[in-house]
């Protein structure tokens, strides 16, 4: 999924429209001066009056992040499928803590304003409501910098994260000739248990920023997943998967120092088990820099 940040510089929620004569008309990918707006259904369109459709995928508003230097500030797109997600459940967020992800500046009436301007897009925000579940500070990030923050974290554990030195150390302590064979089997199985882990994250499909896709794992753990994705903003997938890749690597250095210094003893060539970092760290090598290409196209100076 790509999110890529709106240049405008109005962060405000949606406006009513103009009825000066010679307005300008809002253009039809933003929800920005649409009245009248019925949510049909969980994940359905929203129509104006009939005629004019209008996706939950379209814009509501862009949103600077809270995580960028001062030198290079990110705005990131709200869809109105984004808004909505907040005020379900799990999170069930109530008037204040939305306007704050929105970066709403509070006034008198802030509440009311946010509440009339969701109800004319059939989102229902009652007063006085209590949050679903415990802020934390994921809270606070709308998803397309919780993805961001989840490619940098991916891209830095695989650049940066000792897992040569960190594989090496621990395979020290257990160099014992009577534990090399029960140690590499642990390690494979481990590596196995692992992966079929891994592929299980890799068939999340969490609704996330303005994508809904298709599910292909079973509903019963699908359900749990998006539960996760909600409570997280999206950060939490994608970053379990980056300390699984991690891990990968270390049990591969492991695996690698065993073989290497078993192939020393019994007088056999030191290069027998070189080979497994390398094949981990390859595919990884390549999704980190595709990862990278991408928070790139979210930044705007």
């Amino acid at each position: 999924m790509h999110i890529h940040p709106h240049l405008c510089a109005d962060t405000r929620i949606v406006t009513a429209p103009s009825r000066h004569r010679g307005a300008a008309k809002a253009p039809q990918s933003s929800v920005e001066a649409q009245c009248g707006l019925v949510l049909n259904g969980q994940g359905g369109v929203i129509r104006r009056g009939g005629t004019c459709v209008v996706n939950p995928t379209d814009l509501f508003c862009s949103v600077p992040g809270r995580l960028s230097l001062l030198s290079s500030t990110s705005k990131y797109k709200v869809t109105i499928a984004e808004v909505k997600r907040r005020l379900s459940p799990p999170e069930c967020l109530n008037a204040s803590l939305l306007g704050g992800i929105l970066r709403r500046a509070k006034s008198k009436n802030g509440g009311r304003c946010l509440r009339e301007k969701l109800d004319r897009l059939g989102l229902n925000l009652p007063a006085g409501r209590r949050k679903a579940a415990n802020v934390t500070l994921l809270t606070s990030l709308v998803e397309g910098e919780a993805l961001h923050l989840a490619r940098d974290f991916g891209y830095t554990c695989e650049t940066e994260f000792p897992a040569k030195a960190v594989g090496e150390h621990i395979a020290r302590q257990h160099m014992e000739q009577k534990e090399q064979t029960a140690r590499k089997k642990m390690i494979l199985a481990t590596k196995q248990i692992c992966k079929e882990f891994q592929d299980l994250l890799s068939q999340d499909r969490s609704p996330l920023g303005s994508s809904r896709p298709t599910p292909i794992l079973d509903l019963d753990i699908q359900r749990h997943l998006t539960h996760f994705s909600l409570i997280t903003h999206g950060f939490g997938t994608p970053a379990i998967c980056a300390a699984l890749s991690t891990f990968q690597t270390v049990l591969s250095e492991m695996l690698n120092y065993l073989e290497k210094h078993t192939s020393h003893k019994n007088g056999g060539a030191a290069e027998s088990g070189q080979g497994h970092a390398n094949s981990e760290k390859a595919p990884l090598r390549k999704t980190s820099e595709a990862a990278v290409k991408e928070g790139k196209t979210e930044k705007t100076d």
